[in-house]
């Protein structure tokens, strides 16, 4: 039996409400629809043009829908303001957050006026505000996060690519459109898996630290993400009708969700069990890994 301190929690549960997990999701679809969007600009031609402003409108609407859901958790908009008082290359709070603060005004230029630089930019800070809140919570001291440093940021900007193309699935498009995202989709869904699996080996390495990923409400929203993600990816792969990609999107789209909220809770979960902690502390003593990351704090993502 590992020893803890009278079997206290040794970190600090995170205090994040739902609205986090949903602009974890949001935010990485908003921002891979505008590398979509970038992409088919420039390699597309005409008969693409249509995509290209849906990219932009969800990105766009991303980002500000993104912008509410943070608020919401910091409870007001001043402390949004004050994230961009600064900027450091060193801390992915602060490069999300002006990467939030550019990337929906400049997709909001491309979507409305068809400004190429506009364009250019959004698709360039796509990249980053696809997988960037994954980056920021592997950086914590919370075990099942920092076992997953190199793996979860893969799985959150797949799962994006994944995301963006279910959304843009459920609008209308031509044809020609509709095979270039699906086709987008299908690849962002192989690789949500691969990197899913990734995640699973990876906190496997000391088991209790992956317990929240096969137990409890969090192992519940993991097993449930994949299914709803293999089921979407067979009507994609599959489908002969737009009802069946349509039925395709709703699955990748719930999965997408539930995957987020998976981590999310099995962060909270990994926090409140002290011997994970301890193991992982023992485990990293060599390397001091764990003393030189920080805790979560009460707004994470300030």
């Amino acid at each position: 039996m590992m020893p803890t301190y009278y079997d206290k929690p040794v970190l600090k549960e995170p205090v994040w409400i739902w609205t986090v997990p949903m602009y974890f999701y949001v935010g990485g679809v908003s921002g891979a629809a505008l590398v979509l969007g970038g992409i088919t600009r420039l390699i597309g031609g005409e008969a693409l043009r249509p995509l290209v402003r849906k990219c932009h409108w969800v990105g766009f609407a991303g980002g500000g829908i993104g912008s509410v859901l943070l608020i919401a958790d910091l409870g007001r908009p001043e402390r949004f303001l004050a994230m961009l008082r600064v900027f450091r290359l060193r801390s992915p709070m602060s490069i999300g957050s002006w990467i939030l603060a550019i990337a929906p005004p400049c997709a909001g230029a491309a979507a409305l006026f068809g400004d190429p630089v506009s364009s250019f930019v959004s698709a360039v800070l796509g990249v980053p505000l696809a997988g960037y809140t994954a980056v920021l919570i592997s950086n914590t001291a919370v075990p099942v996060w920092q076992e997953t440093r190199t793996s979860l940021p893969a799985l959150f900007m797949s799962s994006a690519i994944a995301g963006a193309a279910q959304i843009l699935k459920l609008t209308r498009l031509p044809w020609q459109a509709h095979s270039v995202v699906n086709t987008f989709g299908i690849v962002g869904t192989i690789a949500e898996l691969a990197a899913g699996y990734v995640v699973e080996q990876d906190v496997g390495r000391v088991p209790i630290v992956g317990k929240p990923l096969r137990e409890g409400l969090s192992g519940a929203l993991w097993t449930a993400s994949k299914v709803m993600a293999v089921a979407g990816l067979a009507l994609s792969v599959f489908g002969r009708s737009r009802r069946a990609y349509r039925a395709g999107a709703i699955l990748g789209t719930a999965g997408a969700i539930a995957l987020r909220f998976a981590i999310f809770h099995a962060g909270k979960a990994s926090a409140r069990d002290p011997r994970a902690t301890f193991q992982l502390s023992r485990d990293n003593s060599s390397t001091g890994t764990l003393d030189r990351l920080k805790p979560v704090t009460q707004h994470g993502l300030r």
